[in-house]
């Protein structure tokens, strides 16, 4: 079987890779230095708080080129420290595109792989989820999620006994836009999973009445999905706005994708945002983010406000 290369190899490549493509050595030092993390209330394990979505984004099909871009994304999400990678069998060829790219790359010890199972994907769970290990070209699972509570009740069962057996490690439940957060906050509190993902973001912060105080409660592990809103409120910020001198003094926040992802990050029930792009310079972006300094509660409270008077 091929050796995987341990981290300290697959960086020197990675940089290797991005200097080749023309990125600043600045940006690379930059790029070398610890992001931060976050303990999973479970275990302990410590994780990125900055991840890697992959809805539409990876959804490539066989094209060359943008298997090839793809690869590059995920290139650069590693050479950043990154761990976290999210994907379903309903994001089309998403899957098959992280499997390819890995194949390139090698799969790194940082990889923390983070897939779900879901009813209209069709199979049981355990084939659905063999089938996406395939697809990703892994043995193991590290997270295993049921995709908006697609008939959690079976599910959840048969992904405790798939964590009993050391097929998977972690499970836990999504959901997204808003929805069934009531059902949502009822499967929080009655049922032992070790995460939870569900939109939160600065526009649509309803996670905050009740999910997250609940998942800081019972020590369950958080994964912001839709950060930018699908693209849209970054996209929007900026057309309209430049970053305020008090954010890039008082919050760290230099950048649009400082500013809504330190906001997420810094919550405390929050373990992870997964931001999606196309684009290693987006991508590099988003990673420069998960880097200290983060927001005080203070200055949370003033980006609320500031995206509110706009």
């Amino acid at each position: 079987m091929k050796r995987r290369p341990d981290r300290r190899e697959f960086l020197k490549l990675a940089a290797t890779g991005l200097a080749l493509a023309g990125v600043p050595a600045g940006l690379l030092r930059a790029a070398a230095a610890s992001p931060v993390r976050k303990a999973i209330p479970t275990s302990g394990e410590m994780l990125p708080v900055i991840g890697l979505g992959t809805w539409r984004t990876f959804n490539v099909g066989s094209d060359p080129q943008l298997l090839a871009e793809r690869t590059e994304v995920v290139r650069a999400f590693f050479q950043h420290g990154g761990g976290l990678v999210d994907c379903s069998p309903m994001y089309g060829s998403a899957a098959d595109t992280m499997g390819y790219a890995l194949r390139k790359l090698g799969t790194p010890d940082s990889l923390f792989s983070a897939d779900k199972v879901w009813g209209p994907a069709g199979g049981s769970a355990r084939e659905q989820v063999a089938r996406q290990a395939q697809r990703w070209g892994i043995e193991t699972f590290d997270l295993m999620q049921v995709h908006n509570l697609s008939n959690w009740r079976d599910y959840l069962d048969v992904l405790r006994e798939l964590k009993a057996a050391g097929k998977i490690r972690y499970i836990g439940i999504t959901t997204s836009h808003g929805r069934r957060h009531r059902e949502f906050e009822q499967v929080m509190a009655s049922e032992d999973i070790d995460f939870a993902q569900l939109t939160y973001n600065i526009t649509h912060r309803e996670a905050e009445e009740r999910l997250l105080p609940l998942a800081r409660e019972r020590g369950i592990a958080v994964i912001a999905n839709r950060p930018y809103d699908g693209g849209a409120l970054i996209k929007g910020l900026k057309r309209r706005e430049q970053v305020p001198q008090w954010a890039v003094e008082e919050c760290g926040s230099s950048t649009w994708a400082d500013f809504l992802l330190k906001f997420i990050i810094s919550h405390p029930a929050v373990s992870c945002a997964i931001p999606a792009t196309t684009r290693v310079d987006h991508l590099n972006e988003n990673m420069r983010a998960g880097r200290k300094p983060l927001p005080s509660p203070r200055c949370r409270q003033r980006m609320i406000e500031f995206i509110e008077s706009l």
